[in-house]
């Protein structure tokens, strides 16, 4: 079992910066990537960006290329989405994700969702 429980969302004005935190548990040595999804009222979940636990590579939705970033820290077991440059249409509940693979199933596991509104 995994884990992930998110933090830092909160009201931003358009322009502005949040960074969000997701803490993993749990079996974390079984994940094979770490993921941001968000979803806006009326609309399917979305990818935002993941990173892979193995080599860090990265994966970013078009929408958010050059100004969110996603990092993490091994030590701490937590991922982070760096948004900048916020507009209106960023807003959602954003949720992380830790995708594990046992034997050739991809199991997910979600956060709670942390709201992130971007609004004058």
């Amino acid at each position: 079992q995994v884990q992930p429980v998110e933090s830092g969302g909160g009201l931003v004005q358009p322009g502005g910066s949040l960074r969000l935190s997701c803490a993993v548990s749990g079996s974390i040595f079984s994940i094979s990537r770490l993921g941001w999804y968000r979803q806006a009222p009326g609309k399917e979940r979305e990818l935002v960006a993941s990173i892979t636990t193995s080599s860090g590579r990265t994966n970013f939705a078009d929408s958010v290329k050059g100004r969110f970033t996603i990092s993490r820290d091994n030590a701490k077991n937590t991922v982070y989405l760096q948004m900048n440059s916020l507009k209106p249409e960023d807003t959602a509940v954003y949720y992380c994700s830790a995708f594990v693979i046992v034997t050739g199933t991809t199991y997910t596991y979600w956060g709670q969702g942390a709201q992130v509104t971007v609004s004058s």
